[in-house]
């Protein structure tokens, strides 16, 4: 006779059947595991023939097209239930190994380590490439234009401040580059700190930085000066090394410096979006979510302007950026940078283009590459 005691959660019985039947889930996942490793294994030694076979024929061992269609396949082979951030990571780096394996590919980013710059590299690259940090925008054009650096990660745009001037300057200086890829970084600020914050006298950090969180901090801390510093990175550091000091930057740079991260989240708002541009010697081939650069000047004449970007309309393509630069060599005179859908293979965008280079005084195609989604630092 089964004594009722032993049917009751918690009993010897009850327990022995939980060991059991967390044992062998346990056991199948080491032989997932094995099964896993065996397979990435396999994987890796086919990417490393590929790139014996890019190699012997001269071309690139980084492909923007190529790996948004990797991760396009696995996103629509996957059932659940990870999900697509996690699978993006999984491969993110998986790719970024097997690249490594066929070549050590160099990328240049302006700032130190853990900047949002170097973050938007190793969102796009990985873990597993060789990282070279510069000190302004323009070293990254030139380590690229020496081919010092295979890629280059520059900021272009973000949603709260606009445009990077430093990067459209350095188009106009050097109009051989070309952008290979996009990434867009989902901006988040965080207060960072080993003080308490009635204590916190100074906050430092980038500039762009504190004007993205100027409502927040002259709110919550109106009391604290702000200074404004060459980067993120660089005032996590000083905030390790002052007394009663803080500094706004990313999560990653908390974990870096050892600081305590008092607030989380403190830009003002909530869309907060840094576009950066991988730039190299080639841009990107097809895959039919694409984007298109360029960078014009025009007649100095009433409507030049109007009748020039006209011709996007008039051969319905779509233009996603518009941007006015003064151009240094002649007072007055702009350099207009938009881009727009569509790669420069395809037939409206290669018509769009040719009337635009009969309409313009220059014109200077930067490249066609994927359109990228938006990722979290």
């Amino acid at each position: 006779m089964t004594r009722k005691s032993d049917n009751v959660a918690g009993s010897p019985v009850n327990e022995k059947a939980i060991a059991a039947n967390l044992k062998a889930l346990r056991v199948q996942i080491d032989k997932l595991d094995t099964q896993i490793v065996e397979h990435l294994n396999k994987r890796a030694s086919v990417a490393a023939q590929i790139g014996k076979v890019k190699s012997e024929q001269g071309g690139e061992v980084y492909s923007a097209a190529r790996e948004e269609e990797v991760l396009a396949n696995v996103l629509a082979a996957s059932k659940g239930p990870l999900t697509e951030v996690t699978l993006k990571a999984i491969f993110r780096e998986l790719i970024s190994g097997s690249r490594s394996l066929q070549k050590q590919t160099k990328i240049a980013f302006l700032g130190p380590e853990y900047s949002y710059s170097h973050l938007a590299a190793l969102e796009k690259f990985g873990e597993s490439e060789s990282y070279m940090r510069t000190a302004s925008i323009a070293a990254v054009f030139e380590e690229v234009g020496r081919r010092h650096a295979d890629y280059g990660v520059v900021p272009l745009e973000n949603s709260t401040d606009g445009r990077i001037a430093d990067t459209l300057d350095m188009f106009i200086r050097m109009p051989q580059i070309r952008i290979c890829a996009e990434i867009r970084l989902r901006v988040h600020h965080h207060l960072l700190a080993n003080c308490e914050q009635p204590e916190i006298m100074r906050v430092y950090s980038k500039a762009q930085a504190l004007s993205q969180c100027r409502t927040w901090l002259s709110k919550n801390l109106p009391h604290a000066s702000l200074h404004e510093v060459s980067s993120t990175t660089d005032a996590a550091r000083l905030a390790t090394t002052e007394k009663n000091a803080a500094a706004v930057a990313s999560r990653q740079a908390a974990v870096r410096y050892g600081l305590r991260t008092q607030f989380q989240n403190i830009e003002d708002s909530p869309f907060n979006e840094t576009r950066f541009a991988v730039i190299g010697q080639s841009d990107s081939a097809r895959t039919g979510k694409d984007k298109t650069a360029v960078m014009f000047q025009v007649q100095h004449t009433p409507g030049s302007l109007v009748d020039a970007l006209s011709i996007f309309k008039n051969n319905k393509v779509n233009l996603t950026w518009v941007e006015s630069f003064p151009y240094k060599e002649a007072k007055g005179e702009y350099v207009f940078f938009v881009d727009f859908e569509g790669h420069r293979e395809d037939q409206k965008v290669k018509k769009a283009i040719a009337a635009l280079e009969a309409e313009c005084d220059t014109v200077s195609v930067l490249g066609s590459f994927p359109m990228a989604l938006a990722s979290d630092e």
